[in-house]
């Protein structure tokens, strides 16, 4: 009996030795966060590309509070691209507007219920000092009301492919604190929200598509209506630019944000040497506490680790040629085939040393090809006939901030040569020489049967 005791402990043993070895507990969450970020989500991103380089809790849906006002920014220069709004356009404030500016424990500069002021005044206010009642008046001049502007967002978000978001108001502030203005459609308890995945899609699109948010996103500091009775300075709530209290080198923008639902959040954005970071932190903390300076630490983090493992590389040079594809075979032309090749060079943001673990795919476009493959002469030099993208075989593959932003890691492949069409005669003498060619095979199949 002791001996078959000693036989189970001993088992026993040895299954919570191998259990313990494959599942080492104690190094799970070290290799979850390497970086040991201090957020409830936190995401880094190559801005060209889409590429997500770390993540942590990216698809949980959190508060944004302030955050939201990116989307009012992207909105408001859409308007602006559109002429529907122009910078120089005056607007008196509504009475909800002069209410909520007069608030001075929330973010604002206050505002005359008769003043006259323009958009480009009212959009500083907000990208600078985070004025909650300016991005009201904005939502106003561009929608008509908040209640409509809260539509367009919604419906801007599903369009820009974002997963995972809720707007209930313009600002991001807590609906409660409205003072019963909050728009249509909502209650005041609800609050806006969106997993870090999207906040740093949106800040992609709002990158890509209106660069010039930076201009103002980058002022640390300036005085709303200054040389009037008006005049109140603003200094930037993103102290990380320079200047400010936490500076880091390139760092221009993008926006911070507070409120007691939503913690300290901060989406960043930073270049040096070509290279273009977007950070999201979301409820950051410093040593277990939620303080002003946690999402600016928890910012750094991101971005020295960015900065010190990562670099704009040329991974395939112009004129690239996959051995093995490099040609296509070319139906009805002088001759028979024609090389491809890259258009223009490959160049990523790739971690230092990665360089072989990223392979090269050659796609061509079916469209182009006859049913048997073949392109059809004319074939002129420098035709597009597909494209080279790279496929990724190292670790941490997180992938991109969506599925179509793949395509951002592509490059033309086109002919490197023209390809005249044949006259008849060639084809003609093609044509014969194809059917002998086929008789002669017949003939020489037959042959070998009678032996």
């Amino acid at each position: 009996m002791k001996c078959l005791g000693c036989k189970s402990m001993i088992v026993s043993f040895l299954v919570v030795f191998l259990f313990a070895s494959i599942f080492p507990f104690g190094k799970a969450s070290a290799a979850q966060d390497p970086l040991n970020i201090e957020a409830d989500a936190a995401i880094l991103v190559d801005a060209k590309t889409g590429r997500i380089l770390y993540q942590k809790n990216i698809d949980t849906v959190l508060g944004i509070a302030s955050m939201t006002k990116m989307m009012t920014e992207y909105l408001l220069l859409e308007a602006i691209k559109e002429k529907r709004v122009k910078w120089d356009q005056q607007y008196t404030p509504s009475d909800y507007v002069y209410r909520l500016s007069q608030d001075r424990d929330l973010s604002n500069v206050p505002l005359r219920k008769d003043g006259k002021y323009t958009v480009h005044e009212l959009y500083e206010a907000m990208a600078i000092y985070s004025a909650n009642a300016a991005t009201v008046a904005i939502a106003e001049i561009v929608a008509g009301s908040e209640e409509n502007f809260v539509k367009m967002m919604n419906e801007k978000a599903k369009k820009l492919g974002l997963k995972g978001y809720k707007f209930v108001n313009a600002t991001g502030l807590s609906n409660k604190d409205l003072q019963g203005f909050h728009p249509g459609g909502t209650n005041e308890h609800e609050e806006n929200v969106m997993s870090a995945r999207a906040v740093a899609t949106l800040a992609y699109h709002l990158l890509k598509e209106y660069p010039q948010v930076l201009e103002t996103a980058s002022i640390s500091k300036k005085t709303f209506r200054e040389g009037t009775d008006d005049q109140i300075k603003m200094e930037n709530w993103n102290w990380m630019l320079p200047g400010l209290v936490y500076s880091y080198e390139g760092v221009d923008g993008l926006k911070t944000g507070y409120t007691d639902f939503a913690g300290y959040c901060f989406t960043g954005t930073a270049e040096r040497n070509g290279v273009r970071f977007i950070t999201v932190v979301m409820n950051a903390k410093s040593g277990g506490k939620s303080t002003i300076e946690a999402r600016f630490e928890q910012t750094r983090k991101l971005l020295d680790y960015g900065f010190s493992n990562y670099s704009l590389k040329e991974i395939y040079p112009a004129g690239y040629k996959l051995k093995g594809k490099s040609t296509l075979p070319v139906v009805k032309g002088k001759e028979k085939s024609v090389v491809i090749a890259t258009k223009k060079p490959l160049s990523l943001v790739v971690k230092n040393g990665e360089e072989k673990n990223y392979q090269p795919v050659y796609v061509i476009d079916k469209k182009k090809l006859t049913s048997d493959g073949e392109l059809t002469a004319p074939v002129k030099k420098g035709e597009k006939v597909g494209y080279m993208t790279i496929k990724y075989a190292g670790e941490n593959n997180y992938g991109y901030l969506s599925p179509e932003m793949e395509n951002n890691a592509k490059v033309d492949l086109v002919t490197t040569k023209s390809v005249e069409k044949a006259n008849w005669f060639v084809l003609t003498m093609r044509g014969i020489g194809g059917l002998f060619g086929d008789v002669w095979t017949s003939v020489v199949k037959m042959v070998k049967g009678w032996f």
